[in-house]
């Protein structure tokens, strides 16, 4: 867990970010060149920049420059940009914190009577753009952080529905079931500052998803205050009462209105879990073996599998030392070195039910030669799995950008769908004079097919806007990608205003006709987050 709140132009808390090992440093250098470290802009220097709101005074509304500025951006990596270089776009004209669902009615009433839009903002984690105020400043902006309606309402002794304010963050969510003898199981890499409410809306996965649902299996219903009115989906165990319009609101990215409570499915803490680690000798082989264990349904909560690449690049971040070590050094004298492939299992349930599925586990693992070297290296994943996110920042230091495109499609496509990927970006930092490091994992595998999570490592330049630049090329090139080979455009981060261009691709004309005209039934003055998923900021 980070040892204190997040800084307020990255991801870790102030001294919280892991140091650049000497071997990283210089594998960095000789594969992309060396970093160009540049001074960040100070927040007092970007607070006084700032002028002053345009929205009437209302008590649930601060209009402090500090505060606005602490919400003008998510995590996307243009975010980055803005923030890190003090130069905001633009920054909402106040921040309401309701505690409860009344001032939440309250506060899009004040917002019509103003002609204020509308950011819903849980824990800020968006990582496409999906907090970020619209630069147009047409009218004010008005950012309604959600983290007041927290806490546990509800549980059902026998059902295990559970009530949650929206605004809940992860470990609440997990502390409050725990102590009660249930789990969600829902950990995303933000799991440590976003909410339940952002994880609906932007329809998340979990590492744990394979096991324990994505969070449209865990989502039960709720209560949406919507400009229009008041929604109330009830949280019934099945319904055939016509189309579900819990599926309006996953994904819906605060377009049609604002969670105040939300009701997921828990499930009994399990028995026991276990985690092992393989390698397999090559990413065809560990792909194959991925599909297999999902279609053989063997019970288990998490499959993941890195590239070589990644493998590599994991293998050095745990470095040369102790027990990764040893594992290199094994790896090696059974002749796997190039190409091999780390894949991570974890096992939760009954012991009984634990038992049988590693000996299925293990009797397919020896028909793909696969190497078991234990539980050492998942439980070490596993404990810097929140840690990992705060790279991006320990990288900025050092004069690097680092970004993630993630994506979902059928088993088959997958290799070439990877390829277009990486070669795109490869050429489009290129042709601006650098070099890129692609790396990716498959980390939510399923029977038709499986995610494809996509790492890029660049260079910054000394100029924000060149910078910025190098990133839009392959992310351009990496979405049409994407799009060529008909994948889809998100698998867990949601669409926000980095991807809203390329989502018609995938809805089709009439799907994106749809979907407007549900948000102006929902919103008809066009309040609710505009930009954001409809690109129509």
């Amino acid at each position: 867990m980070s040892s204190g709140p997040p800084r307020w132009n990255g991801w870790s808390a102030d001294g919280d970010a892991p140091a650049l090992a000497a071997h990283v440093a210089e594998m960095l250098a000789s594969r992309i060149g060396e970093g160009r470290p540049s001074r960040d802009a100070e927040l007092k220097d970007v607070v006084a920049r700032v002028g002053e709101g345009r929205l009437p005074a209302h008590p649930l509304v601060d209009g402090g420059a500090e505060e606005r500025v602490r919400h003008a951006c998510g995590q996307s990596f243009p975010d980055w940009v803005a923030l890190r270089s003090g130069r905001l776009g633009a920054v909402p004209d106040g921040v309401a914190r309701p505690t409860d669902g009344g001032a939440v009615r309250d506060l899009l009433t004040y917002a019509a009577s103003v002609g204020a839009r509308i950011i819903p903002y849980g824990g800020g984690t968006s990582v496409v753009g999906g907090v970020t105020p619209s630069d147009d400043g047409a009218v004010p902006t008005l950012t309604v952080d959600l983290r007041g309606l927290a806490g546990l309402r509800r549980l059902g002794a026998s059902s295990g529905l559970a009530t949650f304010g929206a605004g809940t963050v992860g470990p609440a969510i997990e502390s409050a079931l725990r102590e009660r003898g249930w789990t969600l199981g829902h950990h995303p890499q933000s799991f440590e500052r976003s909410t339940l409410g952002g994880w609906v809306a932007t329809r998340s996965a979990g590492q744990r998803s394979l096991g324990f649902g994505r969070i449209e299996d865990l989502f039960a219903g709720g209560t949406l205050e919507a400009p229009a009115g008041t929604i109330e989906l009830p949280a019934h165990p099945a319904s055939a009462a016509g189309p579900d319009l819990r599926h309006l609101v996953l994904g819906s990215e605060g377009r049609l209105g604002i969670l105040t409570e939300t009701t997921v499915r828990a499930v009994p803490l399990p028995q026991s879990e276990s985690m092992t680690a393989l390698f397999l000798p090559s990413w065809e082989v560990a792909l194959t073996f991925a599909r297999d264990l999902v279609q053989a349904r063997i019970p288990l909560t998490m499959v993941r599998v890195l590239s070589p690449m990644e493998t590599e690049v994991s293998l050095a971040l745990a470095g040369s030392a102790g027990r990764s070590g040893l594992v290199t050094r094994y790896l090696d004298f059974r002749n796997m070195k190039d190409g091999r492939c780390l894949m991570i299992l974890w096992f939760a349930g009954r012991r009984r039910v634990i038992s049988s599925a590693q000996r299925e586990v293990s009797d397919l693992a020896r028909s793909r030669r696969a190497l078991g070297v234990g539980g050492a290296v998942a439980y070490a994943w596993r404990r810097n799995r929140y840690r990992s996110a705060a790279l991006r920042d320990t990288l900025w230091a050092a004069g690097y950008g680092l970004d993630t495109i993630e994506t979902a499609t059928d088993w088959a496509r997958l290799p070439a769908l990877q390829a277009a990927i990486e070669g795109g970006i490869a050429e489009a930092a290129s042709a601006a004079g650098e070099r890129a490091l692609t790396f990716g994992h498959v980390s939510h595998p399923y029977p038709t097919g499986g995610n494809l999570y996509t790492t890029v490592v660049f260079r910054l330049s000394g100029d924000p806007d060149e910078t910025l630049g190098r990133w839009r090329a392959m992310k351009a090139a990496a979405s049409a990608a994407i799009v060529e080979h008909s994948a889809t455009i998100s698998h867990q981060h949601g669409v926000g205003r980095d991807h809203a261009a390329a989502l018609p691709s995938e809805k089709g004309p009439l799907g994106m006709q749809l979907l407007s005209d549900v948000a102006r039934r929902l919103d008809p003055d066009g309040l609710m987050n505009p930009g954001a998923l409809l690109d129509d900021g």
